[in-house]
């Protein structure tokens, strides 16, 4: 069974956004490189997927110029870059048909961000046959506020508000509703150990 290494989002949008200063982990760039060279030196696939908002005048509107990789990560010959439009990798590109093509049957899931478009990502992927490995500590979120908090506060505000969901406690819950469902749940270390990079 051929495997592929799904890099999501890692973009510089994200970082063009005022809460990147709270970012679970301010390192992704490094840590999605570090499992895409142990991925290469494995033999697999890796995907590259960026999330692009068309017209939309903010950091995911590709007109901007931030609908790119993180410095630091570059595809290396012959690996795809997507670009979808959803939350999930699958629904607006050809990543399925990509797969089948190459004959993978089992994906790794890592990016931004962790409870959105890489637990979506898995969640279908799973549904859709692949067995599936979520790279938690390859994944990176921001809090949540909660659903009542007023628009338009700023960052100070939204961290001081007890009502804002932390990081930590979005990451937990993203790896109880996968594990044994949808995924199996690894760090960075089981698949890309130090020794190795």
């Amino acid at each position: 069974m051929n495997r592929a290494l799904l890099v999501i989002d890692v973009q510089e949008s994200f970082r063009r956004r005022p809460n990147w200063a709270a970012v679970s982990a301010p390192d992704i760039a490094a840590r999605a490189a570090r499992l895409a060279a142990a991925a290469r030196a494995a033999g697999d696939l890796v995907v590259w997927i960026l999330h692009a908002e068309p017209a939309t005048g903010g950091p995911f509107d590709p007109g901007l110029g931030h609908v790119r990789l993180m410095d630091g990560l570059a595809p290396g010959p012959g690996e795809p870059v997507l670009t979808k439009t959803s939350r999930n990798a699958f629904t607006t590109t050809g990543l399925q048909q990509l797969l089948t093509a190459r004959g993978v049957g089992e994906v790794a899931v890592c990016g931004i961000q962790t409870e959105q478009c890489c637990e979506t990502t898995a969640r279908l992927a799973a549904d859709l046959g692949y067995r599936v490995t979520f790279v938690t500590d390859a994944t990176a979120t921001f809090p949540i506020e909660h659903r009542d908090a007023p628009p338009g506060r700023d960052l100070a505000e939204i961290l001081a508000d007890p009502a804002t969901l932390p990081t930590g406690q979005i990451i937990a819950r993203t790896e109880y509703a996968l594990a044994g469902r949808f995924a199996a749940i690894a760090s960075l270390d089981d698949l890309a150990p130090a020794a190795l990079v």
